[in-house]
């Protein structure tokens, strides 16, 4: 049970910890939102998470699929976000947001030049829409959660309440013994 202890406790003391790492995550993505020259979009997935929310211009040589995920307009709208799968010239795979609309069935792209911000996941959201679509929302470091002390409380709340079970537990014991 002690083992058991200590480990939510060293639980929540890394909570803590991340939740340090996350505040810095966030800040230096709200720094690079303020950096307006684009960058060229990383070869290797591993790298656009170095470079979220950066400007970047790809060209999209070829549409592999397009869907619809939900999405937010610009203006705060509720609808669709016209997702496309792209190949670009260098080979490189990435997905990229064309735009908003409330019509989910998806549109027709063939591909071509993209401006926009890259996103988590490494995709690309437009910064305009393409395809006749309306902008979407930018994505903004301010919505990723940072629910680590949060996460913190309940590892050190599961400790506490794991020490008082067993500390009823060894009373109940020690009472047993004492009414044998």
């Amino acid at each position: 049970m002690a083992v058991a202890i200590a480990t939510m406790i060293a639980l929540g003391f890394w909570q803590l910890g991340r939740m340090d790492e996350k505040a810095a995550l966030i800040a230096r993505a709200e720094r690079s939102l303020s950096i307006v020259e684009p960058v060229a979009y990383p070869r290797d997935p591993a790298g656009a998470e170095e470079l979220l929310y950066r400007h970047t211009d790809v060209t999209c040589a070829e549409v592999t699929n397009i869907t619809t995920v939900a999405g937010t307009s610009r203006r705060g709208e509720k609808g669709v976000a016209h997702r496309a799968a792209c190949t670009l010239a260098g080979g490189e795979r990435v997905r990229i947001d064309l735009g908003f609309s409330r019509n989910p069935a998806p549109v027709e792209w063939a591909g071509g030049e993209v401006s926009g911000i890259i996103a988590p996941g490494g995709r690309i959201v437009a910064a305009d829409g393409v395809a006749g679509l309306a902008p979407l929302a930018p994505p903004d470091p301010r919505d990723l959660p940072n629910n680590h002390l949060a996460y913190a409380g309940q590892w050190f709340f599961f400790a506490l309440t794991a020490l008082i079970i067993y500390v009823l537990a060894l009373r109940r014991r020690a009472t047993r013994a004492r009414d044998d």
